[in-house]
């Protein structure tokens, strides 16, 4: 049986026991060849002896999006070990400091900015000369909901989020004359045990319990659920084949009808 993404190359940035990983195994499982990329070795390494185990091909590489050369010298491996590069994923992210912006210090909000929006950018700027001597690439960074449903306390994250989704869209204006389409994932909640310790904060905050406080999440979804990130991930392996040939400059909201996207 063939795979959507058979033949095809991958670099995923941000590689972590969550979103990074279930996005690298999902387009291993539809034969993609993985290059997992990330600031912390171990989940690196954990990663790639998973995907090999199951008999995928796969290539750790240490990656600061944040720092030019990184991204250069991730790219570099990728080309080296494969021969051509087919897909960026751009998991990798800062999630801000989570503090209002009369007690933020800005210099944390530039160091968000550095990395959603400047850092991603610079992977981007790494691989396009090899995107575009192939005549095609698909780009897919993974947004959020915050860049269009604003909550409190997370003005540095969001505001790097919505530069990214602005630039999403320019990019896919500039490089599509070069095969290259850019488009965006944006979850919503994102079940995991992290957010099930958030919810619980939020339940002690509120005075309410567990059960309630989840219950006045989920009932807002039109689904009634909270989609785990290897649900997600399956929008990212969409849009990295054939099947998105046609679309470019476009945000998938992925979050069970927490929030529907705009037009």
């Amino acid at each position: 049986m063939t795979g959507l993404l058979d033949g095809r190359v991958a670099i995923v940035s941000g590689i972590g026991p969550g979103m990074g990983r279930d996005i690298s195994l999902q387009l291993a499982e539809h034969g993609a060849c993985v290059v997992a990329g990330a600031r912390t070795e171990a989940n690196v390494g954990a990663l790639v002896d998973e995907l090999k185990a199951e008999g995928r091909e796969a290539l750790g590489v240490q990656l600061d999006i944040t720092d030019e050369a990184s991204c250069a010298a991730a790219v570099a491996a990728a080309l080296d070990r494969f021969g051509h590069v087919d897909v960026l994923v751009n998991n990798a992210f800062d999630d801000g400091d989570h503090r209002s912006f009369t007690s933020a210090d800005l210099d944390n909000w530039r160091r968000t900015m550095e990395t959603n929006f400047f850092g991603t950018l610079q992977l981007i700027r790494a691989v396009v000369p090899a995107m575009r001597e192939r005549g095609e690439g698909r780009i897919v960074n993974i947004n959020s909901m915050s860049a269009v449903k604003v909550e409190p306390r997370y003005g540095a994250y969001a505001a790097s989020k919505s530069a990214l989704a602005t630039i999403t869209k320019t990019l896919a204006l500039e490089l599509g004359s070069f095969g290259i389409r850019v488009n965006a994932v944006h979850p919503g909640y994102i079940w995991s045990e992290k957010l099930q310790m958030y919810f619980q904060y939020l339940a002690d905050k509120n005075g309410i319990s567990y059960d309630e406080q989840l219950d006045s999440i989920v009932s807002t979804t039109a689904l009634g659920y909270l989609p785990h990130s290897s649900e997600i991930a399956g929008a990212v392996v969409f849009l990295a084949s054939d099947l998105a040939k046609p679309i470019t400059g476009q945000a998938i909201h992925v979050n069970a009808g927490h929030y529907f996207g705009g037009f």
